[in-house]
């Protein structure tokens, strides 16, 4: 799996035309700070930050985040990148786009798990203040929140090519579980989406969560994909603090746990075949697949 070549045009120029053009008020020194699967990332002067799409599929995912990420703002509790200016299609640039605040801090994938484990207890408060019933329209997504049997063939074909590097018989027996567990019967829950610690903010101190970030595959459905980031983010320890603390904010039952932890083996060897093309990715999959191999006992083990 390769990180795709980038098929809607853009740049620091394009960009400070936009600007210019729809929030003049902001307009201000650009900075190339990510170009990543489905947007780029601009710093804008001290305060902000310019999202803007790469690629046509994934240009609906700001309009998503204009969508919702404002509601969302008032209850996390945490910075997330709800628009404070909206950019519209145009004749410029055909697509939404959004100037969101800036966050100094240090992206969680450039650390440890063991550097992470400071954000067990405020992460577990954020999914839990996340995960209200969505009520009304919701961004649909084919790949989260929806029932794991429909991942299935994605999945194992990831774990064949992954077995030939690796022994995955855990894995399989993780993600077999999770199928067997019972399906979601609630309400559809508002999701992240994509919970791993790239889209994690730390403060420079390391000490607390300073945001989370990137909300393109915001959707509403099983809570259980959002749980997945116990496997992705954390260790043992870690993890049973957030567990336990997610546990006693919104109590989540033992098939959700089940169902998480296939979403972990779903995910984790998504990230994990990144390795030729994405070193970074790759290591944040091949923690969690380690942390899942490693598990005593069933999924639900918090360790």
């Amino acid at each position: 799996m390769h990180t795709p070549e980038a098929d809607i045009a853009s740049d620091a120029d394009l960009v400070a035309t936009l600007i210019a053009a729809q929030h003049p008020d902001l307009a201000g020194p650009l900075t190339l700070v990510s170009d990543g699967w489905d947007n780029l990332i601009y710093r804008l002067g001290d305060a902000y930050a310019v999202r803007i799409p790469r690629r046509d599929v994934a240009a609906h995912l700001i309009e998503h985040e204009q969508q919702v990420l404002p509601a969302f703002a008032a209850r996390v509790g945490v910075t997330i990148p709800a628009p404070v200016r909206n950019g519209v299609p145009s004749e410029l640039f055909p697509f939404a786009w959004s100037i969101v605040p800036w966050v100094d801090g240090i992206d969680g994938a450039d650390l440890t798990a063991a550097e992470r484990a400071s954000i067990a207890l405020p992460l577990a408060a954020f999914v839990a203040a996340l995960h209200e019933p969505a009520s009304g329209d919701f961004p649909a997504n084919p790949v989260r929140g929806v029932p794991l049997a429909t991942r299935d063939a994605a999945v194992q074909e990831r774990l064949r090519h992954l077995s030939t590097r690796m022994e995955v018989g855990h894995l399989t027996a993780t993600w077999r579980d999770a199928l067997d567990a019972p399906v979601w019967e609630g309400p559809p829950i508002w999701l992240h989406g994509d919970l791993h610690p790239g889209n994690l903010v730390l403060t420079p101190d390391r000490s607390r969560l300073a945001a989370v970030i990137d909300f393109g595959d915001v959707t509403a459905g099983d809570p259980a994909t959002d749980l997945a980031t116990a496997w992705l983010t954390f260790d043992p320890d870690a993890r049973t603090r957030f567990r336990r603390r997610l546990d006693d904010l919104s109590p989540t039952d033992d098939a959700t746990w089940r169902r998480a932890a296939g979403w972990a083996v779903a995910m984790g060897s998504a990230l994990a075949a990144h390795s030729d093309d994405n070193p970074r990715m790759a290591s944040l999959g091949r923690h969690a697949l380690a942390q899942l191999a490693a598990m005593p006992g069933r999924p639900t083990t918090p360790g």
